[in-house]
């Protein structure tokens, strides 16, 4: 597709059949709404208007793109010069092209080079340790750690490092299987039915429960309860968007447009951050009643547990990545390469409640999308589909069965406790000595919720109590160490469909990077939608090929340019709570399934991007079943 986009421009700027564009053959300067290009192997340079080049030349590439059906996928939105459809990789390809653009007075440059982007996230990382921050991010994500900054975003970073080790991770996987289970029961309709249907919007609804059990520690069952306050709420929050014409004027006068949006009333957005803050407020007051052994074991006691922590992990230990994209032996409690630094405060509410905010954003799109790709891409590629079945039947063989309602080594009376808001459940421990978990009501009582949310009568409430003896989930180093096919597939999805086709640092000081002079206050943006489709990287890159990430070929791969959560000290805190669920997920649902392709399954498939990269009409297959 790059090629496609390379042969468009050079008959657009008339250059020689013989020339070769590549995102480091040509030069971009931005003047006055015009760029002069420059062949560096013929010097002869070409004055052309950006908007005309823009339009004309994603014109014809899209024309072109329709024709071939490529397999790339058209993107809608990203960019629409009179109604036309702009490709991903396409537009990524532009922005490498031109190098540098400015959004109102704040200037832009864009690298795909490996070598400049290790500068930027790790070598020269002091200088770039902030992401850029529009001023209209809602409080709790500003509280978060993905947008703090400086000396507060270190401590916060350190103190949260716990909360993802592999001890905490086997703590949550009881809660993640359990809500997979109600996942398999869901599937089994359709199994039964053989019909076709769309899986996305069933990952949709899991991702939702697992956010609303692990993060805000509440229990909900999106499916079958839709009219649940936290579902509603998480759809009216997901649903948002700015209008177009608002936003392409934040963007073109951002100093003027940014402030006037921030004190402009918004009721639905006052609303829904009001609602999920005072959730998760009341949560936290539930917890701080309760004895440590009654509190759920969930990531929001694991971030409330780190509260009054005196000292964080040093930014030497923050990269998680690596490890857990790599196929090395798991380490339980990996060695620390710096001293433990001290804070100078412990975590604040306001900064536990973006954890959790930050989690329901990052944690219910990207696991949707990155299952949905995956079942696609499976039900496209039977072959790759039957080796990893493989894989899973004979992990389970070793591991034994994941139960029908996992939740961790207990022996339960579970208690359920339904009303026409909320479904509870609590556990009650009977055999202490094979006990590893307690689960306590999982939500707040009736008495303590936000006043938004109608309580249950007890006219409408109904106990029904049974006993269930599970066996352990798959523990977190399990499933790292036992499925290197599972992780190839997952890998090249990733690679494919990128969870951020591109994401931002921001220059502290005046700096060189590889003799290019940046200059402070500019905005770098990685390229990784051009890095992870460069054929210069990846051989046939809109191919589904999982052998690219053997542990011999990983060996051979250039570093720096397969980047789906960043590198270095601020990439993903959370990538090894993400690819858990993930790999949990498809582990429980591919020993019960196998996934089809029908007529109508949308090959290529249509992309859309929102705050990530997702399946524009949804992924509509069929499943069979293989009990």
């Amino acid at each position: 597709m790059f090629r496609l986009f390379c042969e468009v421009v050079r008959k657009e700027l008339d250059l020689h059949t013989s020339d070769t564009l590549s995102h480091n053959m040509i030069t971009a300067i931005r003047r006055k709404g015009e760029i002069y290009v420059q062949s560096k192997k013929n010097s002869s340079i070409k004055r052309v208007s950006i908007l005309t080049l823009v339009q004309s030349t994603l014109k014809k590439c899209h024309r072109e793109a329709v024709k071939s059906h490529n397999a790339t996928g058209n993107l809608t939105g990203l960019w629409e010069p009179s109604g036309t459809v702009v490709t991903l990789t396409l537009s990524v390809a532009l922005l490498a092209l031109l190098k540098w653009y400015y959004l109102g007075r704040r200037m832009y440059i864009v690298i795909s080079e490996p070598d400049m982007i290790k500068q930027v996230l790790v070598e020269n990382f002091s200088n770039f340790s902030n992401r850029m921050a529009s001023g209209l991010e809602p409080k709790p994500v500003a509280d978060s750690v993905l947008m703090l900054r400086d000396k507060r975003w270190e401590e916060v970073r350190g103190a949260l490092m716990s909360a993802f080790s592999p001890e905490k991770l086997n703590e949550m996987t009881p809660l993640i299987s359990q809500a997979c289970e109600r996942l398999l029961t869901h599937l089994e309709r359709y199994a039964a039915s053989r019909d076709t249907f769309d899986i996305q919007r069933c990952y949709c609804c899991y991702t939702t429960n697992v956010v609303a059990s692990v993060a805000f520690g509440t229990q909900v069952d999106s499916q079958n309860a839709p009219e649940d306050p936290f579902v509603q709420h998480c759809r009216r929050f997901f649903a948002f968007s700015i209008p177009r014409p608002l936003l392409a004027l934040i963007l073109s006068f951002p100093s003027i447009m940014v402030p006037l949006a921030r004190i402009l009333p918004n009721k639905n957005r006052d609303e829904l951050n009001g609602f999920f803050n005072k959730l998760i407020r009341n949560v936290i007051a539930l917890r701080d009643q309760q004895a440590s052994e009654e509190r759920r074991r969930d990531f929001l006691q694991m971030v409330l547990d780190a509260r009054h922590s005196t000292h964080s992990v040093g930014v030497e230990d923050f990269d998680m990545v690596t490890e857990a994209l790599s196929s090395a032996k798991c380490t339980v409690d990996p060695p620390q390469r710096s001293c433990p630094t001290s804070m100078s405060k412990p975590l604040t509410t306001d900064e536990i409640v973006g954890q959790a905010f930050l989690f329901l954003i990052a944690g219910h799109e990207i696991i949707t999308n990155t299952l949905s790709f995956v079942t696609y891409l499976l039900a496209t590629h039977p072959d790759c589909q039957e080796r990893l079945l493989k894989e899973v039947d004979l992990f389970m063989e070793k591991h034994g069965q994941v139960p029908q309602a996992a939740t961790g080594n207990v022996n339960t009376r579970t208690r359920f406790v339904l009303g026409p808001d909320h479904m509870s459940i609590s556990a009650v421990k009977e055999d202490p000595e094979r006990s590893r978990i307690h689960l306590s009501p999982p939500h707040p009582t009736p008495a303590s919720l936000p006043s938004s949310l109608p309580t249950s009568s007890p006219n409408h409430q109904k106990t029904l109590s049974l006993s269930l003896d599970t066996e352990p989930a798959p523990e977190y180093c399990s499933l790292q160490e036992g499925l290197p096919y599972l992780d190839m597939v997952i890998a090249e999805t990733l690679r494919m469909y990128p969870p951020a086709f591109r994401f931002t640092r921001e220059a502290a000081q005046d700096c060189e990077v590889l003799g290019q002079h940046i200059p402070a206050g500019a905005v770098l943006e990685i390229a990784v939608g051009a890095l992870h489709r460069d054929p210069e990287h990846w051989p046939h890159p809109e191919t589904f090929d999982p052998e690219r990430f053997t542990a011999e070929a990983r060996l051979q791969q250039r570093p720096f340019t397969y980047l789906p959560f960043g590198a270095g000290p601020r990439s993903c805190l959370g990538v090894r709570l993400g690819l858990l669920v993930v790999k949990l997920t498809l582990l429980q649902v591919l020993y019960k399934f196998r996934f089809e392709a029908s007529s109508e399954t949308q090959v290529p498939l249509q992309l859309e991007s929102k705050s990530a990269l997702s399946p524009k009409n949804g992924v509509y297959i069929k499943l069979e079943s293989r009990c």
